[in-house]
């Protein structure tokens, strides 16, 4: 079976770029893989399933999406709510109307009435104060034969919003450490966080939770890395906290080296959002793969991440509160933290190894060209050894196994 798959590759600067760039490797030495070239429009001939990569950057995915409509097939959602990318689409192309109609499919006569304002300049853009009310993912839906995803908050999402195809859930690979030596970075202990640097990020909060901890531990540091994004006035902020040139260290955009070379020199590592896109990080699974614990917004796939490997912080009235408390505890106490970075690694070797990732991946492959025929194989494979083992149907352990099944979307 040939695969052909539609995803962006470096040197683009896109998240999931660098994870097709790790995967790809993976899936050729398991099957015959086609990297289709961007902007292809069809599939090459002989193709036997066309897999396509859809994450919110209409820039890096919008034209995998026509070449989508013009052949189902696959889709590997990296995000759920797509508002982003759907806005590229139309307005971005001066297509007004077909914004105002993929408004109106999602939120009916409001919908449509609420994209006349943006596109009036009466509110502001909705994919940027409120994405997640208008997830607009339903003509990727429509159009997939089948879906990737990473979480089961997007399996959960994609399910309420209607879609009743098949979907595995296959967990983000784990980057391979590179040789090299930790930047040094000021901070006993330091913390990290990494990616534009915007209010969806937490940094007001953060920044406020930052402060207060270093009234306590005056030798603890803060590593803030990534774009500051358009609108966001960081040095407003950090004067107003008394951060500039006191324990926080600022850089841009750093490349791929840098980068693990500063994540490596971390102590703890933050990844704070809301709203969620139903995105899965790239830079958290780094930072499990460095052993490194994590403190993260208890939402989307970030509340899924075992408690041993992070504290959560819910978004709420209480949030800086509670991010203080959080940072205050793991600047205090190193065997905390040691033990939490020890369970990252083992979690990140277990549930994120790259080859068993493949696995899943060529699986869900098998399954969705093979529709029906493949799932009724694996069932009758299932059935003949339960038998062998002595396993009778109504017994518990045919519970077990049945429910197994279920957790993959095979079985009634």
């Amino acid at each position: 079976m040939k695969v052909a798959i539609f995803t962006p590759i470096p040197p683009e600067r896109s998240g999931i770029a660098d994870y097709s760039s790790l995967l790809l490797p993976a899936l050729r030495d398991r099957c015959d893989v086609v990297v289709v070239g961007r902007g292809a429009k069809k599939p090459p001939r002989g193709t036997g399933l066309s897999v396509y990569h859809i994450g919110n950057n209409p820039e890096a995915h919008g034209w995998i999406v026509e070449a989508l409509r013009r052949t189902p097939g696959l889709v590997v959602l990296h995000d759920f709510v797509l508002h982003h990318l759907v806005a590229g689409l139309t307005i971005g192309r001066r297509d007004g109307h077909g914004y105002l109609d993929a408004m109106e499919r999602e939120g009916g006569v409001v919908g449509r009435l609420l994209g006349h304002a943006v596109l009036d300049k009466r509110i502001p853009p909705l994919w940027e104060n409120r994405p997640q009310h208008f997830h607009l993912a339903g003509e990727v839906l429509g159009l997939a034969t089948g879906l990737i995803v990473h979480s089961h908050h997007v399996h959960d999402r994609a399910r309420a919003a209607g879609y009743e195809g098949p979907i595995w859930i296959v967990p983000h690979p784990a980057f391979p450490v590179p040789a090299g030596p930790a930047v040094h970075v000021a901070g006993e202990p330091l913390f990290g966080t990494f990616g534009n640097v915007n209010a969806s990020k937490r940094v007001p909060q953060l920044l406020a939770a930052f402060a207060r901890v270093r009234l306590e531990n005056a030798a603890t540091g803060l590593l803030l890395v990534g774009a500051t994004s358009p609108g966001f006035d960081l040095e407003r902020r950090l004067q107003r906290l008394g951060l500039d040139g006191a324990g926080l260290v600022r850089e841009g955009f750093v490349d791929e080296q840098r980068l693990w070379g500063l994540m490596k020199a971390c102590d703890v590592h933050v990844s704070l959002r809301s709203p969620t896109m139903g995105e899965t990080s790239g830079t958290a699974i780094r930072a499990l793969a460095l052993g490194k614990p994590l403190v993260v917004s208890d939402v989307g796939w970030f509340a899924e991440l075992p408690a041993d490997v992070a504290l959560k912080v819910p978004v709420d009235d209480d949030e800086v509160e509670t991010l203080t408390a959080a940072l205050g505890l793991l600047a205090s106490r190193p065997d905390v933290r040691a033990a939490m970075g020890a369970a990252a690694l083992d979690l990140a070797r277990r549930d994120h190894d790259l080859e068993h990732v493949a696995d899943l991946y060529v699986a869900a492959f098998e399954l969705a060209a093979g529709g029906g025929a493949v799932s009724d194989a694996v069932l009758r494979e299932v059935s003949r050894a339960a038998a062998e083992v002595g396993i009778d149907p109504g017994s518990d352990e045919a519970s077990i196994v049945a429910t197994c099944l279920g957790e993959v979307e095979l079985g009634g």
